[in-house]
């Protein structure tokens, strides 16, 4: 399994902005996640931050969801607590392009075009203070540095990738192979998680751990390690 904190920062890259609250109070939440796994917000003039008041104690809410056949089910539930501070103009782009993926809104050209104007939309980050985390069975707290100086699972893209497809494609084999794997004829089965040290399988309602023998370290190494799962006898 992922250490928590690595575990943590892969599902906050692909997750949405579900909430925001300030001071307790929600906020209109549009954003995404930069590159260290901190939450970027669009602010628009009038929003309990837009003032930008650096003793707000900010919560955002992300979700990382996975989609199974015609449903979707909670990934991950994060919540990241902290205080807004601005997004410095070198890296506004960037602050916008993280926005973008989650949330295209129009303003955030006007933020970009009008920067620093006191009248415009703002582009805000947040100062993590702490990390509240919910995912698949086990739920916790992470400090700041635990959280920021994490990164994903290098093999998060093509994990992803390759999950996609075997639920696509290939579920006779994954029940079939699951179903070798417990000695009994499996229900419902999906690929819920993917990663360098091992699978997770959703089987009905519950979800199965199969580590690998050795971990993965390149792609290749993890579509060969899926596949014996996929082949096991």
């Amino acid at each position: 399994m992922l250490p928590i904190p690595e575990r943590v920062r892969t599902l906050a890259a692909t997750a949405n902005v579900a909430k925001l609250s300030v001071d307790g109070a929600p906020s209109p939440a549009r954003g995404g996640v930069d590159e260290r796994g901190r939450p970027v917000l669009l602010v628009l003039p009038g929003e309990p931050l837009h003032p930008l008041r650096e003793d707000a104690v900010v919560a955002v809410n992300l979700t990382s969801m996975r989609q199974l056949g015609d449903a979707t089910h909670p990934r991950g539930l994060l919540e990241v607590q902290g205080w807004a501070e601005a997004v410095p103009e070198s890296e506004a782009r960037g602050a916008a392009v993280a926005v973008a993926a989650h949330s295209a809104d129009e303003s955030l050209f006007d933020a970009l075009e009008r920067f620093g104007e006191r009248s415009a939309p703002r582009l805000l980050r947040l100062d993590v203070g702490q990390v509240v985390y919910l995912t698949g069975q086990e739920s916790g707290l992470l400090d700041a540095d635990d959280y920021l100086d994490a990164a994903p699972d290098p093999l998060a893209e093509t994990a992803e990738r390759v999950l996609a497809h075997v639920n696509a494609s290939h579920r006779a084999q994954l029940t079939a192979g699951v179903s070798r794997q417990l000695g009994e004829e499996a229900g419902e089965v999906w690929l819920w998680e993917l990663d360098r040290f091992g699978a997770t399988v959703r089987v009905d309602e519950s979800l199965i751990r199969f580590p690998w023998p050795t971990p993965a370290r390149s792609g290749l190494c993890l579509e060969t390690a899926l596949r014996g799962l996929l082949c096991s006898c």
